[in-house]
């Protein structure tokens, strides 16, 4: 018995070490997505956690209060508006797949508008016998008369173009299609299209998106379409777009040689112009004005602007060789740039300051930039869109927090009033519950903020069931929102909530993100240990009732923490994550990620992403958290095969580990509100089980 157990330790052990010297990978079989013995496994796994989760006593409950939410008519209708009417897409229990429907702005305003079906997508699924789910429409301005429409099989970001014709409510015969790829469209008027797709070999990049840039005239095959631009094979993508701003035209190829670096060519006098900036610089225009962002300082002259600046200068006189930008936005160590905005005549600007939101209104005036503050709350986050800036200065004006369901009103530019048009009621009772920001300090002295809601009467004796989310990864933030399926299924069944705004994200800008790229990415995974450790310092939750929880960039975040600091938690949630770090560049989209993680093919890089890889640093000896991996067999962006092997690697150690996958929906969500209630009705449940 000591031998074999001695042989099982050493193969264990050359299972997590595989990648470091000669892929000997076990379970590289599981990457075989839909090879039908990996298929198999996943049946059993899937089996396995349902018979497990789906008898929880908890779990009938909590998938009918979250279906309930999801399904409920109370929720707010997103509108945009086309033409002269008001679009929604809309899905519930008797549209599983979803209306895209439209009205009046008056009827809008209702308690109970009526709706005009524009398309029915479950008709539709129907009719052409396809797992249809809706991925948007692009629709041609300024005349909106012609819209293509994304329809993606099962969810995945591969996706089916077809032109549609909203007053007709129906496809345009003989329109522009394209079969599923992962394309980008754009209109450069209403018989010609900018198109970025699969043309066959070699018109992808390593990242698998288009490197090709065509012009497609209506009725021409798209064989015959002409290339303008090409792309190099290890580029990340490159795109094309016609920028309708102000009575201004812009054609715009940008080519984007790693996910934070673009170049620009600009249509000048029918010729592609390449602009004269650092390939950290984003661009975008306003009018004559060129707009530029910088995301590391930038250095002209005499002048270093900031990362993470807003920057205006005529267009003209930049590509004629001027650079007196004037300054919209300059950052602080705690305010940043979230979004802009233009209407008809302004630019609004959406900032962070200490993770909440404010909006600072621009606008030119014989010539000259002038600003005035717009009033907002003092705590929450607020998001802004133009109701039609082709023709108006309105804006739709959103502001919610973590226990503020949403308000969406009308505002307009140069007032600060606003007409409520929809308001949320709440989906669970937030008076009990209030909303504390706090800072930990992060291993090498960082003050790192994270939000915490709990009830009011908050016992501090450690022993409080805490759910811990975070995701700390290209430059994206987490802001307070309000979710009233976390209200419903945790907060109201005695859980408390903490939300990590560690770096690798946008909360203080791109100097925030840039601290925990690459070779600094252990920073993040510093950051959010250290909230843990806080957390039982407080005395909110110990290790034996604090739970963790992300999907994505924010999975491999699960995955370090499991591995690197297994005795903070007791239980994991890791949703379509990234594990097998020294093969990520390999699998989908992966390669476009090295900007963000390294090149593993390395030797340098793949030096310090081996230490956190977290595929690579189980070790048989440790007691690890019981996890729940989810996945989806359809996610086209981050590979199922880093939740499989990881899954199995910890089985066959004995870790108490559970997995999902979902057979549809992509790498975002499940393809309707049916399987998105089971799924986070099985996460919850499981929660519940570790950490009560």
């Amino acid at each position: 018995m000591k031998i074999m157990g001695c042989v099982l330790y050493l193969s264990l052990l050359a299972t997590a070490a595989h990648a470091a010297a000669g892929e000997t990978d076990p379970y590289l079989w599981l990457e075989n997505i839909q090879g039908k013995q990996a298929l198999s496994w996943v049946g059993e796994q899937n089996a396995r956690t349902r018979a497990d989760l789906g008898r929880q006593a908890d779990y009938p409950a909590l998938r009918r209060d979250l279906l309930s939410i999801l399904d409920s008519n109370d929720r707010i209708p997103g509108i945009e508006k086309i033409g002269v009417l008001y679009y929604n897409f809309w899905r519930d229990k008797d549209h599983p797949r979803g209306l895209w429907r439209r009205t009046t702005l008056d009827e809008y305003r209702k308690a109970a508008p009526q709706w005009e079906t524009v398309l029915d997508l479950d008709q539709l699924a129907r009719k052409e016998q396809e797992n249809w789910v809706w991925q948007g429409a692009d629709c041609l301005r300024p005349s909106q008369e012609r819209c293509l429409l994304r329809l993606s099989r099962g969810g995945g970001d591969a996706a089916v173009v077809r032109e549609f014709d909203p007053a007709a409510k129906a496809f345009v015969k003989d329109g522009f299609q394209l079969p599923e790829a992962k394309s980008e469209l754009s209109w450069q008027d209403r018989d010609t299209l900018y198109v970025m797709s699969d043309f066959g070999p070699g018109s992808l990049t390593d990242s698998g998106y288009p490197r090709i840039v065509k012009t497609w005239r209506r009725g021409q095959p798209l064989a015959q379409a002409q290339t303008v631009f090409e792309g190099q094979r290890t580029d990340v993508s490159v795109h094309a777009a016609r920028i309708e701003t102000q009575g201004r035209r812009y054609d715009v190829i940008t080519r984007a040689p790693t996910f934070f670096s673009t170049e620009a060519r600009l249509l000048v006098d029918g010729e592609w112009r390449k602009l004269d900036k650092p390939d950290h610089v984003g661009i975008d225009f306003f009018g004559d004005w060129l707009l530029l962002t910088p995301k590391l300082d930038w250095k002209i002259g005499d002048k270093t602007w900031r990362g993470g600046s807003l920057l205006a200068i005529d267009s003209r006189a930049y590509l004629a060789g001027a650079r007196d930008f004037s300054p919209l936005f300059e950052p602080s160590d705690t305010v940043s740039l979230a979004n802009q905005t233009a209407t008809r005549d302004s630019l609004l600007l959406t900032t962070l300051d200490n993770v909440s939101s404010r909006l600072r209104e621009w606008k030119v005036i014989d010539g000259h930039w002038q600003s005035r503050p717009v009033a907002t709350p003092a705590f929450g986050s607020l998001s802004v869109s133009a109701v039609d800036p082709d023709h108006d200065n309105r804006y739709f004006y959103s502001f919610t927090d973590f226990l503020t369901p949403p308000t969406l009103a009308l505002a307009e530019a140069g007032s600060d009033q606003r007409q409520v048009l929809k308001q949320q009621p709440g989906f669970f009772d937030a008076s009990p519950y209030r909303v504390q920001q706090w800072f930990a300090t992060s291993r090498d002295g960082t003050r790192v903020p994270y939000f915490l809601i709990s009830r009011k009467d908050l016992k501090l004796d450690r022993t409080n069931p805490t759910l811990l989310y975070g995701y700390g990864g290209f430059e994206v933030s987490l802001t307070p929102r309000y979710n009233g399926a976390l209200g419903k299924a945790w907060l109201e069944r005695g859980g408390v909530y903490a939300l990590a705004n560690i770096r690798g994200g946008g909360e203080y800008g791109p100097a925030w993100h840039e601290a925990a790229r690459k070779q600094r990415r252990q920073n993040a995974y510093d950051d959010f240990a250290a909230i843990a450790e806080d957390l039982a310092k407080r005395g909110v939750a110990d290790a034996r009732h604090l739970g963790i929880k992300g999907g994505s960039n924010g999975g491999l975040l699960m995955g370090v923490m499991l591995t690197q600091r297994p005795e903070l938690f007791n239980a994991v949630v890791c949703q379509v994550p990234l594990l097998d770090m020294r093969r990520f560049n390999q699998l989908l989209a992966g390669a476009s990620w090295m900007d963000e993680y390294g090149n593993p093919d390395q030797p340098e890089d793949w030096a310090y992403i081996r230490r956190y890889s977290p595929y690579h640093n189980l070790k048989p000896d440790t007691r690890y958290p019981a996890t729940l991996f989810m996945t989806s067999t359809l996610d086209d962006r981050v590979h199922p095969g880093h939740a499989r092997k990881m899954h199995a690697a910890m089985q066959a150690m004995g870790a108490d580990v559970r997995y999902f996958e979902r057979t549809e929906g992509g790498h975002g969500a499940a393809a309707n509100h049916q399987q998105e209630a089971d799924i986070a009705a099985m996460e919850y449940a499981f929660l519940l089980q570790q950490l009560r």
